[in-house]
């Protein structure tokens, strides 16, 4: 082994000693002293499972999980401190006479000579990558300025007027020439309207199939993979999505967001647990990816038997969504929790 990853490996070993003595210093926002954010049943040390997400283990510390970049120990002498692997035990420690939640002992395969080669796939992840693919598999949304941009489906070779799976497509607007790229085909639906203020903000998407760049060109080749109904020309290819962050901390947003729910990925009318949202919020809006919201649903007018009128009772809050894609002005959010159905154009704002 060399001096260079003994010498890694033992200031780990020192970090985290040095960290469950709560000795190091931490430098971080304050937060409200009026009521502790962690639970009332919390652990004082809790081992890391295979399965586990960040947001399962935050609401095991905490009362509310959004509250965990508050009282997550940020250790600057690890490349990347948010990084969190089955087998690790996390527990409780006073920085400063703050108590707050940090890795207290690596788990034994972390700290071998072959550590640095464990997969970052394998670290724990904010949330399951299945709950978001199992409905971006069906549905995608379109920004507008997509649809004069992204490639089309021009015509399928031979004698055929539609396209399924084993056809071979021709494209256009294919700006990849990079064999093997896989799209998504996506047959355009309705418009997607704000209902503040009426505007067009995107279009809403249903995939039709799948397919891999075969030849480059104008028109360039694909053949087509996968279909759940017939492509027809005019349907447009999206590259397949890979890259969906999913090591992020769940917090607040840092500036306040008033929006609703525009669309369900899927196109259900009642929206429960780890289903995917549409809102008309976004990265223009001051939206960023991890960002957690309650999503509110208006209260009903009643009438006033005593002094008369209809009075509006306050909205009530229905589930918690967390943000994790953000476009100009719209974004991608999943459900984290549900105590009643939520519907669309239910409104979502800062945690309360």
């Amino acid at each position: 082994m060399s001096l260079r990853k003994i010498s890694l490996n033992y200031r780990l070993r020192m970090t985290f000693a040095a960290l469950a003595a709560g000795m190091l210093f931490a430098s971080l926002n304050a937060f409200s002293q009026s009521g502790s954010p962690l639970a009332d049943d919390h652990p004082n040390e809790y081992t890391v499972q295979v399965g586990d997400t960040l947001w399962d283990i935050a609401a095991k510390f905490l009362k509310d999980p959004w509250y965990w970049p508050e009282i997550w120990y940020i250790n600057p002498d690890i490349v990347n401190p948010h990084l969190i692997y089955p087998g690790d035990v996390l527990g409780l420690v006073y920085v400063e006479g703050r108590q707050m939640v940090a890795p207290i002992r690596a788990s034994t395969h972390r700290l071998s000579p072959t550590a640095r080669a464990t997969p970052l796939t394998e670290a724990v992840t904010s949330v399951s990558y299945e709950d978001i693919a199992a409905f971006l598999s069906t549905g995608a949304v379109l920004q507008r300025d997509q649809i004069d941009q992204l490639p089309y489906l021009l015509a399928t070779k031979g004698d055929h007027l539609v396209a399924a799976a084993g056809n071979t497509v021709y494209i256009r607007r294919n700006t990849s020439n990079e064999l093997g790229q896989r799209f998504n085909i996506v047959r355009v639906g309705d418009k997607l309207i704000d209902p503040d203020d009426d505007r067009v903000i995107g279009y809403q998407g249903k995939i039709v199939g799948a397919g891999t760049l075969r030849r480059g060109g104008d028109p360039a080749t694909m053949a087509v993979t996968e279909s759940t109904q017939e492509a027809t020309p005019g349907d447009l290819l999206i590259p397949t999505e890979t890259n969906l962050p999913l090591n992020f901390f769940p917090r607040a947003p840092s500036t306040d967001i008033n929006g609703r729910i525009i669309s369900v990925v899927g196109g259900v009318s009642q929206i429960g647990q780890y289903m995917v949202v549409v809102l008309n919020r976004g990265s223009g809006n001051g939206l960023a990816v991890g960002d957690v919201l309650t999503v509110f649903q208006d209260g009903p007018e009643v009438v006033d038997h005593v002094e008369g009128g209809m009075v509006k009772l306050p909205d009530e809050s229905a589930g918690t969504i967390m943000v994790f894609k953000t476009f100009g002005d719209i974004s991608y959010a999943l459900v984290m929790e549900a105590t009643t159905a939520i519907h669309k154009f239910d409104h979502v704002r800062n945690p309360i």
